[in-house]
């Protein structure tokens, strides 16, 4: 819960018990009570904003005048008083225990969620740009003629010392309420508190003089997903000197809105066709080849001059979660440019099979301990362990994360803590793991830094297994 929030519930909280325990309330008393719960209510609203899971609370601000109102106007009981009033101070500590347990409940059940500061020296800026790719058709349309359209965003290092407001996780919480709602089939009410929801990226700052250039890493989220649904790493990595650019796959995505403000829905597509799968995996492949064309231009020469020979265009990664895991696993196959992949729980769907013979350069595969592993991933898991010339000129790994599920590798439970609760999984944790991992990984394959945690952590530990080749 967020500051006002907390305190706005605890201050309503004594003041209901007040007014059961105290006796002789004065109408002054009253009316302070109501004064600065009213008080707290106007700041909590200015600053952080009123939601739904807050109601409780708010009901509470204006007991204190309801209750004043009735005491002017009742008269003095007559006989029977004693029996009266233990009976009202029995429905009212009911009552009381009632709406504290609710009060309390709803916003931690629906939080408004805080991202961890990242840990590296640099603070993060970010921008996002609208690229239309003029080679190629939109498939997912009904209308002929449309081109495949992506909304992009870059995260990239910014001084310790810049400052400026820090942007929202989603640009129009609303939005992205209803495209929730309708993917998931649930009301829309339980995910309206998303547009709360503040990143650690400050809009359009200054990148960085510390380094002359910065490693670039290219993100691709899982089906229904969206760009910045890894937030909790991409954050992370940045801080620590990388630039990171992360496509929402149109209409794969769960929403996309576009720079004009048109908004690209979700589009099912429901087949359970492997051959279907690989087809439409090679889309996602197309949009990461095309982006990393735009970035390749930016680094040239970007017409708002941040970029501009500050990326590091000999030293790219990928990383990507399900499916688009699965796209970073063709990219580090087919495209020269990538030098290095992690591949989060993706099912290796792909116009090229996964083998030995085409892990030839560093790999990262990731995977929950719960519905997938060697069962699900064997031939992934085959190849990126394999023994092959090709593989052993360099070292790929396999995590297996336990008490872990396939949307842990995500934001998902951060921002719906019952999910989390229901499924086990200690996100906080998982969250550290694979940032640490994630970031000692492509330390050493794209900034040359020797191993921390990859080649002293190899066996069975209480909370991965971790295996190389």
């Amino acid at each position: 819960m967020r500051f006002f929030e907390i305190l706005l519930i605890v201050f309503n909280i004594f003041l209901f018990v007040w007014f059961i325990v105290a006796k002789n309330k004065s109408q002054r008393l009253l009316l302070i009570g109501f004064g600065n719960s009213a008080i707290i209510t106007l700041l909590h609203g200015v600053i952080e904003g009123v939601r739904w899971q807050m109601i409780p609370a708010y009901t509470m601000t204006v007991v204190p005048l309801v209750i004043l109102v009735i005491r002017l106007k009742s008269k003095p009981e007559e006989g029977g008083a004693n029996k009266a009033s233990t009976a009202k101070l029995i429905t009212l500590s009911a009552l009381s225990v009632i709406y504290s347990f609710v009060a309390v409940a709803l916003p931690i059940i629906f939080p408004v969620f805080t991202f961890e500061k990242p840990k590296g020296p640099y603070k993060i800026g970010t921008v996002t740009y609208d690229w239309r790719d003029n080679q190629r058709e939109e498939t997912l349309t009904p209308e002929s003629g449309d081109k495949r359209e992506l909304m992009v965003q870059i995260w990239y290092p910014a001084d310790a010392t810049a400052e400026g407001e820090t942007v929202k996780y989603h640009s129009d919480g609303d939005v992205f309420a209803e495209a929730y709602s309708k993917v998931m089939d649930l009301p829309k009410l339980l995910f309206t508190t998303f547009g709360y929801i503040k990143t650690n990226a400050i809009e359009n700052v200054m990148i960085s003089n510390q380094e002359s250039s910065y490693p670039v890493l290219i993100f691709s989220h899982g089906f229904n997903g969206h760009k910045n649904q890894n937030t909790f790493q991409i954050e992370q990595l940045v801080s620590h000197g990388y630039i990171v650019v992360s496509i929402d796959h149109t209409y794969s995505s769960v929403v996309s809105i576009f720079s004009d403000g048109r908004v690209a829905n979700y589009v099912p597509q429901d087949s359970d066709s492997v051959t279907y799968w690989n087809e439409a995996n090679e889309v996602w492949v197309e949009d990461a080849k095309f982006v990393l064309d735009q970035v390749e231009k930016l680094a040239k020469a970007d017409p708002d001059h941040r970029f501009t020979g500050r990326m590091d265009m000999q030293n790219i990664g990928m990383f990507g979660h399900s499916f688009g895991g699965a796209t970073a696993t063709q990219m580090v196959m087919r495209d020269s440019r990538i030098k290095a992949a992690i591949n989060m729980d993706g099912f290796p769907y792909g116009k090229r099979p996964v083998s030995a013979g085409e892990l030839k350069k560093p790999f990262m595969v990731m995977t929950a301990d719960e519905g997938t592993g060697t069962e699900d991933f064997g031939g992934l898991i085959e190849a990126t362990l394999s023994k092959d010339k090709d593989v052993a000129q360099h070292k790929n790994y396999w995590l297996q994360i336990n008490n872990m599920t396939h949307m842990g590798f995500s934001d998902f439970y951060s921002f719906l803590p019952l999910y989390e609760k229901m499924d086990g999984v200690n996100i906080r944790s998982v969250h550290h793991l694979i940032n640490d991992y994630s970031l000692d990984f492509f330390n050493h394959h794209l900034k040359q830094q020797p191993f921390k945690l990859l080649e002293q952590t190899i066996g069975d530990h209480p909370e991965f297994t971790l295996q190389t080749n």
